[in-house]
């Protein structure tokens, strides 16, 4: 049971979530006046390091093919 819940695609899966999950925060903050900088920017930079880790991990999942 244990190795269903930690596989590379329940893992996948977990950072897309988390990816949403920080897009809708982000537009959410955007909304707000004033905006805070510092928030917004940490926010972004946490997104941008899971989509890395997304990309990552689909190319480990499904390799590209040799041309």
């Amino acid at each position: 049971m244990d190795d269903i819940l930690q596989t590379p695609q329940r893992r996948l899966i977990e950072l897309r979530i988390e990816h949403a999950d920080l897009d809708d925060l982000i537009d959410r903050n955007l909304i707000t006046v004033p905006a805070d900088d510092l928030v917004l920017r940490r926010l972004k930079k946490r997104r941008l390091l899971l989509r890395d880790q997304i990309s990552r991990l689909e190319t480990e999942l499904d390799p590209p093919e040799p041309a």
